[in-house]
């Protein structure tokens, strides 16, 4: 110990060996709670040896006899020695407060119904750290405790704390580490004793839009009587909520605010917040529809976009459309916020919000949860916080308890993961509802993190209209139906506070009915939209196969060859990446031809020469899974790291390449977002394997395959899957192409098996430069990355185009040709070097780049130069019962000419993917190459 700070121990009156209790009661709170202590006690904590094997628990007998023995080795100082009796009740009053920061929230009168059944917290009695009542009327030092005096009778301050903790509002943030937070959260709770004073034009804004909220329940009730609607009833408060946190965005400098939700209450937030009109609405329940596109959806999946006025100007609202898949639209909102920012130069947050609402239940129990938490503070997913709101009715699916759905205190306590802070509110109190909203804002506003509202409501109705929850909860619905609105409350107390009499709670509730007969926008704050950052209109109307121009001049494709191969002499390349490098250029000068990695690396760099955004997100994206990628160097000699695809020029468009969380569903969610919002760039999402992306497939099913139809909803992703058979095994071989093929109908995406540099190149560009907006899945190669005869010119990339079949290649005479395979991806360069081996000239190979859209148009063309044949097989890797061949053979018959047969050769039906033992690998593939290239094999045998 310093001598200063030991002169300043010595000096604090508390050196006597009788107060050793004191000073191990004192440690124990500085433990807790570095900020329960004075700052000269601090000190001196923070400079106490500590040994190594006492890094994590400190042992308080150490702490003790550290202190006596030091206080003997001092005996010359001259020390005045307080009351020690006095001295430990101080300290006990401190606990006594850090006892109601921890555990104040489980004494918070929470719960709407009354219904919770929760221990006594023996903590939060002044008793149980031996206060008496002769101590309730002593004056006591209250510490960090942020009320405006230093000290305190007890009694006030026990009144304190639990107006503070124990009321409508029970906060969680003792658990997170960072002092500076946690002690602003202190701060904000406490100098206002969680009980802060509201206008009254502020409390009739409150009132106005709970009677909206039961208002438009009520109406819809009255006129759709057992239609779904996954009311909102019991979570009125949801409504003030989300209009508060869009007005305090709109203080704070925002403009934008994107919204995710589930279907609970969706049609109250699209007509009370979003201003949708509620004839439009109407019309939905009656069943009349726009049927100019698409499916369409039900009304309760259905997103919305309008502007919304605030004191600080208008914000651009956006609701985002989503399936019945609980959580799975959080990640999607996340992405399309980053789109967003990215595009608005939003580095930090502060003009684009995240507000995800989400279910008790599916919160704790939706892994993508987990997942979105994970990605928060990731480099290339950090939005600088999201707010999270729990709509907490207590009960998950009608049938469920707590107890059923979840293994720990709070549905909330997943946040904790991220030492998110928590607010507990009853819906029932919605001054508390704004009070904690206006916290939660200000805190992701101020640290950039996210946040959680746990608001503790019921739900009045069954999990549907026509549901009956009484079977299955009879005592919480009893209580239910006895139980008033939470309109019905706050009309009450404003009235018993004289701030309202019966007649305005009346009128405002007579205005909102005559509201929703006119049928127009209820939605005070609503403004037509002109906010919106993104402009989808030149990307509408277009369709997979119009013209699009590919060609770029060769010198300047040259010149930015060589502007990708450059990095800085003092950048100290790994020697394998330096011979990757150098034989970049070597491409580029005509002397190596252009591999897989080069023609990609060429076609990036064209896209950001045109001012175009890349953005490129996968679990080794920045090298690559096959280490043929390399966007990202890494300095050998300080680990810093240069992208020469950032690099280009100053007026480039942005390229961003992030090796991602290791979560496929979250990841490829948050990308699908990112895609929606952002139409003029390249987005893409890399799977390690082909097969991870079977931990996404909610996403592509229910946004990638669907969401135009379902929804309108144009996106442009990019999928690259590696897929091929190298003997790797089951999980390493295949990206389920079946999967793709059977999602695909009226031309919702594209699926490309590309086989050359070129073609990756041209497909790429293609994305971008044809304004044609589909996603576009790739079966994308593992071996052909550098396989000799997988290669291209400089020629092939700056004169050439897509093609969605390629003929063939050899000097084979037409005439000759007695049988015509057709196949996509690395099985032609089995089958083409089989063919030269056996100098077989009678069998053509025809590859099919592109499954979906099927190019029927182009594959006749290609083989009406053998009018002689009628033997066609169609050769594939995979399993007959997967990869293209039951999902596709119509499509190959439609294309062969009348009275011709079509074959299967590959490997036979199998559960698995892919055998695991490389000998039977090898078996397959020599019989299923031999089988395609075997004319009348039947009759030879």
């Amino acid at each position: 110990m310093h001598n200063s700070v030991m002169k300043a121990w010595l000096e604090s009156s508390h050196l006597a060996g009788a107060n050793a209790t004191y000073v191990e009661e004192l440690y124990e709170l500085y433990l807790s709670d570095p900020d329960l202590v004075s700052e000269e006690w601090k000190r001196v904590f923070d400079e106490l040896p500590v040994q190594a094997s006492e890094q994590g628990e400190q042992s308080h007998t150490r702490v003790r006899d550290y202190f006596r023995r030091l206080a003997q080795e001092t005996k010359h100082y001259s020390v005045q020695v307080s009351d020690p009796d006095v001295d430990a009740k101080q300290v006990r009053v401190l606990q006594l407060i850090n006892a109601y920061r921890f555990r104040g929230h489980q004494a918070a009168n929470l719960d709407p119904l009354g219904l919770w059944q929760r221990p006594v917290q023996p903590e939060l009695d002044p008793a149980f750290h031996n206060l008496t009542q002769d101590d309730l009327n002593e004056n006591f030092n209250v510490g960090s405790f942020a009320v405006a005096q230093e000290t305190m009778q007890l009694k006030d301050l026990y009144q304190a704390l639990n107006k503070t903790y124990c009321g409508s509002v029970g906060a969680e943030y003792m658990h997170m580490t960072n002092t500076e937070q946690k002690r602003w959260v202190q701060q904000r709770l406490e100098s206002v004793q969680s009980q802060p004073e509201f206008s009254l034009e502020e409390k009739i804004t409150y009132l106005d839009e709970l009677t909206a909220a039961e208002g438009l329940e009520r109406y819809l009730g009255a006129k759709f009587p057992g239609a779904k609607r996954f009311s909102l009833e019991g979570g009125d408060a949801l409504i003030p909520m989300t209009k508060e946190l869009i007005r305090h965005a709109g203080r704070s400098g925002m403009r934008e605010v994107v919204v995710g939700m589930a279907h609970r209450g969706r049609l109250n937030m699209l007509v009370n917040v979003l201003g949708k009109k509620p004839q439009d609405l109407f019309d939905e329940f009656a069943g009349k529809h726009d049927d100019t596109w698409g499916t369409g959806d039900v009304k309760y999946h259905q997103g919305f976009s309008a502007d919304f006025a605030t004191p600080g100007g208008n914000v651009h609202l956006a609701l985002a459309f989503n399936p019945s898949h609980l959580e799975i639209v959080n990640p999607v909102v996340i992405g399309s916020v980053r789109a967003r920012q990215d595009r608005l130069g939003d580095k930090d947050g502060s003009k684009v919000l995240p507000i995800t609402i989400h279910g008790d239940s599916a919160i704790a129990g939706q892994g993508v949860v987990q997942e979105t938490f994970n990605m928060s503070q990731a480099r290339g997913f950090q939005v600088g916080g999201t707010v999270r709101i729990v709509v907490n009715n207590q009960i998950g699916f009608t049938t469920s308890n707590p107890r059923d759905t979840r293994s720990t205190m709070y549905c909330t306590d997943i946040a904790k993961m991220v030492q998110a802070p928590i607010f507990h509110v009853n819906a029932d109190d919605p001054e508390a509802v704004a009070f904690v909203t206006r916290i939660a804002l200000d805190y992701r506003n101020t640290f950039k993190r996210d946040v959680v509202i746990d608001l503790v409501c019921y739900r009045r109705h069954g999990h549907n209209e026509a549901d009956e929850p009484n079977a299955t909860q009879p005592l919480m619905y009893q209580k239910i139906k006895k139980h008033p609105t939470p309109r019905k409350l706050y009309a009450d107390v404003m009235m018993e506070r004289d701030e309202i009499g019966i007649d305005t709670a009346t009128q405002l509730v007579n205005e909102y009915r005559d509201a929703l007969d006119h049928g127009e926008v209820v939605v005070k704050e609503w403004r037509p939209m002109a906010l919106h950052s993104v402009d989808w209109s030149p990307y509408i109307g277009h369709e997979w196969d119009m013209e699009w121009d590919s060609q770029l001049d060769l010198t300047r494709l040259k010149e930015l060859g060589n502007k990708v191969c450059n990095y800085p002499d003092s950048h100290q390349l790994q020697s394998r990446v330096n011979k990757l490098y150098n034989d970049r250029k070597a491409m580029v000068e005509g002397e190596k031809a252009i591999d897989w990695g080069m023609a990609e690396t060429l076609a990036y760099a064209t896209i950001v020469d045109d001012g175009k955004r890349i953005r490129i997100s996968g679990q080794d994206s920045g090298r690559g899974t096959f280490f043929h990628r390399h966007a990202v160097l890494h300095n050998q000699g300080d680990a810093s790291t240069y992208v020469p695809l950032s690099n280009i020029h100053d007026k480039q468009g942005p390229f961003q390449v992030f090796d991602s969380v290791l979560s496929e569903e979250a990841v490829l969610a948050f990308e699908y977002g990112y895609t929606t919002a952002e139409p003029g760039g390249l987005t893409i999402w890399e799977a390690q394997f082909g097969d991870f992306a079977n931990g996404a497939q909610v996403v592509i099913d229910q946004f990638i395959s669907s969401g135009e139809q379902k929804w309108n909803r144009l996106c442009g992703i990019t999928l690259l899957l590696p897929h091929g058979y190298e003997g790797q095994g089951p999980e390493h071989s295949s990206a389920r192409l079946e999967r793709y093929l059977q999602l695909c109908a009226e031309q919702n995406m594209q699926v490309v098996v590309p086989s050359t540099p070129a073609q990756v190149y041209h497909m790429l560009r293609r994305q971008v430069v044809r304004p044609m907006r589909r996603p576009l899945i790739v079966m994308s190669p593992k071996s052909l990355l550098r396989h000799p005869l997988c290669v291209s010119s400089l020629e092939d990339l700056a004169e050439g185009t897509f093609q969605a079949c390629i003929p063939e290649v050899d000097d084979l005479e037409p005439s000759k040709v007695r049988r015509v395979v057709f196949c996509s991806g690395k099985v032609y360069f089995d089958l083409l070097d089989e063919r030269r081996k056996r100098e077989i000239d009678d069998v053509a190979i025809v590859r099919i780049e592109q499954l979906y859209p099927f190019p029927i148009a182009d594959l006749r063309e290609v083989i009406s130069i053998y009018p002689q044949v009628t033997d066609y097989v169609w050769c594939q890797e995979e399993p007959q019962n997967q990869g293209a061949w039951y999902s596709s053979q119509h499509n190959f018959r439609a294309a062969t000419p009348f009275n011709t047969t079509l074959n299967y050769a590959g490997r036979p039906a199998s559960a698995s993917p892919a055998v695991g033992y490389m000998s039977v690998h090898l078996k397959q593939q020599k019989a299923l190459i031999d089988d395609a290239l075997t004319i009348d094999k039947e009759l030879e045998e």
